[in-house]
């Protein structure tokens, strides 16, 4: 996977912020808020500037027991070849079931079952995509009953039989260790880091004993800690930090790029 470096969230309501801090090698868009004939005059500029703009999926549903949308393949593949993109994402989970749009990245059971609904669906994605997909790692605030892998042995059961890169979301594997008792240090050993696309960094909040990934908070030291864990393990093609609400003043999102880049080292 090529070099990507550290980079941002593009949102519409920091367009602004983004194209005037320093030292953002690459930027994420959420695929479902562009369309490809009226892309937005920032994502435009930062383009032609050479910044690679990735697309970022929440809605695929991959996980789910109905086939995937292919209009909604689509739509990413489409965006990825007007942003000329190296590869796009979306999430090991599912978010449509019997008709109904739960609205959240719900967690998967983490079953031989599940495993081989979810490896069809990403397998039938790729064919309609033109560049590499890459699958995250979402927080959850509760485990499936009966579970017969751990989650780094989903994933990497999923990159085996798909050949799909990952994209490691150090602020939901911390939301997990804390929330559901995840094993950090296991779950990075047994995920195939050699197929790490790159890392997604947010900030979150605790309230009433449970850690909730917010992105409208500031990055915590703990989850600095997990991206170090995953540094030390391996030199991740980029970092990307994540903030969906709330915005803060440029000032402290240009501290919190540099703190991932002391990580990095």
């Amino acid at each position: 996977m090529e070099k990507l470096g550290v980079g941002i969230g593009w949102r519409p309501e920091i367009d602004l912020t983004v194209e005037r801090l320093p030292g953002v090698d690459f930027v994420e868009v959420v695929a479902e808020n562009l369309h490809v004939g009226h892309l937005p005059e920032s994502v435009l500029l930062l383009r032609e500037r050479g910044v690679p703009v990735l697309p970022h999926a929440v809605s695929l549903s991959l996980g789910g027991a109905e086939p995937v949308d292919p209009r909604r393949v689509a739509h990413l593949g489409a965006l990825a070849e007007a942003l000329d993109a190296p590869l796009v994402s979306d999430h090991v989970c599912f978010v449509r079931a019997g008709g109904l749009d739960s609205g959240h990245l719900m967690p998967l059971p983490r079953t031989r079952d599940a495993l081989d609904v979810l490896v069809a669906n990403v397998r039938a994605a790729q064919q309609d995509l033109p560049v590499p997909l890459a699958l995250e790692n979402v927080a959850a605030l509760l485990d499936w009953p009966d579970g017969e892998l751990t989650e780094g042995q989903f994933l990497a059961e999923l990159v085996d039989r798909t050949d799909c890169h990952l994209l490691v979301d150090v602020a939901n594997l911390y939301a997990n260790a804390r929330n559901l008792g995840t094993d950090v240090a296991r779950f990075l050993d047994e995920i195939p880091l050699e197929r790490l696309a790159y890392v997604h960094v947010a900030g979150g909040e605790e309230h009433q004993g449970v850690y909730h990934d917010t992105h409208a908070h500031a990055v915590l030291p703990e989850v600095l800690d997990v991206l170090a864990q995953l540094r030390a393990r391996v030199d991740p093609p980029g970092v990307l930090l994540e903030r969906d609400d709330d915005y803060p003043a440029d000032a402290e999102l240009a501290d919190e790029l540099a703190a991932i880049r002391a990580v990095l080292g």
